[in-house]
């Protein structure tokens, strides 16, 4: 039984594979990521059929590195109904690249995304979150490419991302994009994240479903998920040489993530990040 709440909430999925994630970049580099075995494809098409079984649609935020590989699995996820969108294409963090760098990095996602559906591309996901307070510019560069939206920015405190002070709903920039941040319940004055992602893993489903139904209560906005197909694949290959805190961050309770979903996707209502917030392309 759906969730009272009658709220559309916003699905979404990165699409990457295990080795492209920022908890290993000190240990696996792009010129590496041929070396590894991929397993997002059969991930991918795994939750494709985990989505039809509860009739939700979702946006994918496709890394352009998959979409070179893998373009059936892209037309297949756009002919599903699903929202096709742009992680951007190497993966590297945007306030690691100059202007010039991340334009080109974006570029090469979106023109090969729209090519391959003949339609355009309304949304972006920076890797890791990473627009922030010192590259507020890639709103400008995401504008001038023509994106009608972005969900870059999650208003938490992290080691690798953050912008704690910014807003916490989503909002029209001056750049004429709208941005969507990753969802955060203020608690005791502080921003918990609920978001999804890794937190998603290690809380329990009971937590999880009482924070984004507190948040639904409290804040009257849209929620919006996040998760990755390496995050339901409790069989990939273990990094010994990584550091106990990236090994942590990545496989902490994998084998419980596909059940934890299908939870969250019969108690809540869902659907594409366009259709939620009224994104036109």
């Amino acid at each position: 039984m759906k969730d009272l709440h009658t709220c559309l909430n916003a699905m979404t999925v990165d699409v990457e594979d295990f080795f492209h994630v920022s908890a290993f970049d000190k240990i696996i580099t792009p010129a590496d990521w041929d070396s590894y075995k991929p397993r997002v494809d059969a991930n991918t098409r795994r939750l494709l059929d985990v989505f039809a079984q509860h009739g939700v649609k979702s946006t994918f935020f496709i890394l352009g590195w998959v979409a070179e590989r893998y373009p059936e699995l892209i037309k297949d996820i756009h002919a599903q109904g699903h929202e096709i969108a742009s992680h951007g294409y190497s993966h590297r963090r945007a306030y690691e690249q100059t202007p010039e760098e991340f334009k080109a990095d974006v570029l090469r996602s979106r023109d090969h995304l729209q090519d391959l559906l003949g339609e355009s591309i309304a949304g972006y996901r920076a890797p890791s979150f990473s627009i922030g307070y010192s590259n507020e510019w890639a709103f400008e560069v995401l504008a001038e490419l023509g994106f009608r939206y972005s969900s870059s920015t999650y208003p938490v405190k992290h080691d690798l991302y953050g912008t704690p002070d910014w807003p916490r709903f989503a909002y029209m920039r001056p750049e004429n994009i709208i941005e969507i941040p990753i969802p955060t319940l203020r608690i005791a004055g502080k921003q918990v994240p609920i978001g999804g992602g890794g937190y998603f893993r290690l809380y329990p489903y009971g937590l999880t479903r009482h924070l984004v139904r507190k948040y639904l209560e409290k804040e009257k906005q849209p929620y919006s998920f996040y998760f990755h197909p390496w995050e339901i694949d409790a069989d990939q290959p273990r990094l010994k040489q990584a550091s106990a805190k990236s090994k942590f961050r990545h496989y902490v309770n994998l084998k419980h993530t596909e059940s934890k979903l299908e939870r969250m996707l019969e108690d809540f209502n869902w659907s594409t990040m366009k259709d939620v917030y009224g994104v036109n392309a």
